[in-house]
């Protein structure tokens, strides 16, 4: 896993805008044609309410219980597609067919609908799963959902209130705990910045270790030796001729050996 895995696309919003809509055309279905969906919910350890681990995420008996229902599942799916982006799919399909067949299993005698059974995987985890991986966008994912939704923990336990499948909650809870553990994600690696951090790095070929001894003690560099400096001189047989020229003063001057006002100079070496 790398910096460049986190990657916002299409998808990130799509993927939980199509479950939601999903969700709220079903129940639309049923309120415009008034006719109602509920048999094909989660009925416990009988072959018919199989179906039912199927459908009941799209599934919900009012309005308040859809509405209660479309944030967290929006929210949800869009961080699993945003920092699980190769498992996302594979976490939402076993997360809906072990969930509820866990809840076909344990569930009371009673038709079993909602997408809070979903919800309680995608919170299980990505808990579990940051606190695993050690890296720390992972671990602040999981602290901000123990922040939002750590007190639904409550509700994975039997409740005095009847209308609540804890039996869902409890399945999809430990669901996404297993799916934490077995479906696997690359470990993270941090981007390499520095020579040592090389795979192939040989520290004897390394100019800077190259000043520890072998029991780690750091010797110096011993100064290099002054070298004398030696000069050069030019030398030349060449003969050499000047030009002399005159100034105003010296135009004026009667003493001007020639009165043209220059006169060669010839030198030698």
């Amino acid at each position: 896993m790398k910096e460049t895995d986190f990657k916002f696309s299409t998808s990130v919003i799509a993927w939980p805008l199509f479950f939601l809509l999903t969700m709220w055309v079903v129940f639309w279905f049923e309120v415009r044609f008034k006719m109602s969906l509920y048999d094909f919910g989660i009925y416990p350890r009988t072959l018919a309410g199989m179906r039912g681990i199927f459908f009941s995420p799209f599934l919900h008996g009012n309005l308040q219980h859809l509405y209660n229902n479309s944030i967290p599942v929006f929210l949800l799916i869009m961080a699993l597609r945003y920092f699980y982006r190769e498992q996302s799919l594979q976490v939402l399909v076993l997360g809906i067919l072990m969930s509820g067949f866990g809840t076909w299993l344990i569930g009371r005698e009673n038709m079993h609908i909602g997408a809070s059974g979903l919800i309680y995987v995608l919170v299980s985890f990505m808990f579990f799963k940051g606190i695993q991986s050690g890296y720390y966008r992972l671990v602040a994912l999981s602290l901000t959902i123990v922040v939002l939704y750590g007190g639904t923990i409550w509700y994975v336990f039997p409740s005095a209130e009847d209308n609540i499948s804890w039996e869902g909650h409890l399945a999809g809870f430990i669901t996404g705990f297993l799916l934490s553990y077995f479906v696997k994600t690359q470990d993270y690696q941090k981007p390499i910045k520095y020579d040592w951090e090389q795979p192939d790095f040989d520290p004897s070929q390394d100019p800077f270790m190259k000043h520890f001894d072998d029991n780690g003690n750091f010797v110096p560099t011993p100064k290099p030796e002054p070298i004398e400096e030696q000069f050069s001189y030019f030398i030349s047989n060449l003969p050499v001729v000047y030009f002399v020229k005159e100034t105003k003063e010296e135009k004026g001057n009667p003493s001007s050996p020639d009165g043209a006002g220059s006169f060669p100079l010839s030198g030698g070496n």
